[in-house]
């Protein structure tokens, strides 16, 4: 089961459920816009989530085919759309972000996009009967939508996924946290990990860190 669970399921923080967005990030995003407020053509935060995990299955059962370049390839659009992943970069970064250049803001956004989708290509490389479930959509103590979900492998019981999503620039609801067992968040994670590295290193550092991650499973070492 370890590698149908990357992102969706780390060696997670134990966090509260109702992660509150850090003030800095508040002033820049449409936190103020609840998700659920879309035109009668937009996704509902359900379908969002439905969407990716349809995506990500149908990758799994062409992965071994396709191979790591075929599946990066085939996940890039549904990852980059389902995830806001420029604005969890910057909440995992925490008040180091407003510290970060401009240019650095831009190379960490880039490098934790691409780390994201290598991870998937890396991690779920075929099918072997998992079931991915969407259940109900509840909004968040803090705003937003949150998408109950289960991953539940063959022979196996099932795995509690939770999606947080929030509206973005254009009212659109991705997901910008993923909780394991409705409680554990990934992003509380990243920024643990990323807060480490950049105290010890500094940001040009966590940088280079992301990319030769990517770099190692591009190469399949």
């Amino acid at each position: 089961m370890n590698r149908l669970l990357p992102l969706l399921a780390l060696p997670f923080l134990v966090l509260p459920l109702t992660l509150s967005v850090p003030a800095y990030a508040a002033k820049t995003t449409p936190t103020a816009q609840p998700a659920t407020s879309q035109t009668s053509t937009a996704k509902t935060a359900t379908q969002v989530v439905q969407g990716f995990y349809d995506a990500l299955t149908a990758t799994m059962k062409e992965g071994e085919t396709l191979g790591f370049e075929g599946r990066n390839k085939k996940l890039e659009a549904p990852v980059t759309s389902a995830f806001n992943l420029p604005l969890m970069a910057r909440y995992a970064i925490g008040t180091n972000w407003t510290k970060a250049t401009p240019e650095d803001q831009q190379k960490l956004a880039a490098a934790f996009s691409a780390f994201s989708v290598a991870t998937y290509a890396s991690r779920f490389t075929k099918y072997d009967g998992e079931v991915f479930k969407v259940g109900n959509e509840k909004p968040s103590a803090n705003g937003g939508i949150l998408v109950e979900t289960t991953l539940t492998p063959k022979g196996e019981q099932p795995v509690i996924l939770n999606y947080l999503l929030r509206a973005d620039e254009t009212g659109t609801p991705r997901i910008v946290d993923v909780y394991l067992d409705a409680s554990i968040s990934e992003l509380a994670t990243r920024r643990a990990e990323f807060t480490s590295v950049i105290k010890r290193e500094g940001l040009p550092a966590l940088i280079s860190h992301l990319e030769e991650k990517t770099k190692k499973m591009t190469s399949g070492k």
